[in-house]
């Protein structure tokens, strides 16, 4: 027998295994509601260190994310409105007649 199939089958049956038991540990609210709670904790504790050092940050005189952010999105307009108008200078070149 191949090495490679006996390893497939093996774990094929611990895969079985494992998720037949995470699911039934998953579904269970003593698990879950400690879990959400957990969850919550480290989303308001990211919050509050996200909010703190965008204000740090504006304190030193140093851009924060959303201000990089306000850049990046008016550079992204200036890029498109550029490209419109080079579109337009050259269907303004090809419609102009030749001259000389």
């Amino acid at each position: 027998m191949n090495l490679w199939d006996t390893w497939k089958k093996g774990f094929a049956a611990w895969e079985s295994a494992t998720a037949s038991y995470l699911e039934q540990v998953l579904a269970n609210p003593a698990v879950l509601g400690p879990a959400g709670n957990m969850l919550t904790v480290a989303m308001k504790t990211k919050s509050a260190t996200d909010k703190a050092t965008a204000a740090w940050w504006a304190a030193v005189g140093l851009p924060t994310r959303r201000d990089q952010e306000r850049s990046l999105h008016k550079l992204n307009q200036l890029e498109s409105r550029i490209a419109d108008l080079e579109e337009q200078l050259a269907d303004a070149r090809a419609d102009a007649p030749a001259s000389k």
